[in-house]
């Protein structure tokens, strides 16, 4: 396989990145709006329409301010490429929470609204990573230099975690965790995404030790430091873990 892979019309060139990033909005979109048809949401569809609106404010906003200040002497240089084109995932998960939360206080809504986004948030990452692999060393997501046998040359003759496939690999394993998990108890109101966040930026952090990043201090990037400041947000989830979940035999 040469990278990046795109589709080919005449002369005509459409990178698979592009592609796939389109069918993870629109998929992971129409898969929220089929589970919301399955359920009762206790959000009002005025009140959701906002909540959405301001977790795709956020989510842009904050994919973009992480990933400008991934690499600072990328940013320094005006490489325009680099400060128009790179946006992390985790930064659009943290600025898409904060989006979330500032909108439920102007609309006053209460109860958790990120249970019923958790699977199509899956989902769609897992579709876009598969961009992100096919697009190769010029998507900028790659790993470091690797022996291993499943090691892949992405087109500069060094062998390289595919750290995409990594990614799809656990957020498939977490979704059947928690399919699992559904199966035995009942998570309580907003626990679903917490558990989603929570395990996804655990992996994140992990990751990044095994990508060729920027670092800050302590040897930790930008995205590992964000990583962290999720997850202090989220800590409840590590010091009460009980409260996110009760058993079906109790009820």
């Amino acid at each position: 396989m040469v990278f990046p892979v795109n589709i080919h019309f005449g002369k005509l060139e459409i990178p698979l990145h592009l592609v796939f990033e389109l069918l993870a909005y629109t998929i992971g979109f129409r898969y929220f709006l089929f589970l919301r048809k399955k359920s009762v949401d206790s959000i009002q569809t005025e009140n959701r329409i906002w909540i959405l609106i301001g977790a795709a404010i956020g989510a842009l906003i904050g994919s973009r301010l992480v990933g400008i200040f991934e690499n600072p002497d990328l940013f320094r240089n005006g490489n325009l490429q680099y400060i128009l084109g790179n946006k992390t995932i985790v930064g659009g998960l943290l600025g898409g929470l904060i989006g979330v939360e500032l909108t439920k206080r102007f609309v006053k809504v209460y109860t958790s609204s990120g249970d019923l986004m958790t699977y199509p948030i899956i989902l769609a990452i897992m579709i876009g990573r598969i961009g992100c692999f096919l697009e190769g060393l010029k998507d900028g997501t790659y790993g470091t230099a690797s022996s291993l046998p499943w090691a892949i040359n992405f087109g500069d003759g060094i062998p390289r975690h595919p750290v995409n496939l990594y990614e799809i690999i656990f957020l498939a394993l977490l979704w059947i965790c928690m399919k699992q998990l559904e199966r035995q108890f009942i998570f309580t109101d907003g626990s679903k995404f917490k558990i989603f966040l929570t395990a996804y930026l655990l992996f994140r952090f992990m990751l990044e030790f095994i990508k060729p990043d920027f670092k800050y201090i302590f040897q930790l990037g930008l995205i590992q430091l964000v990583c962290l400041a999720g997850l202090i947000y989220y800590r409840m989830v590590f010091i009460a873990p009980r409260s996110l979940l009760i058993s079906r035999t109790k009820i």
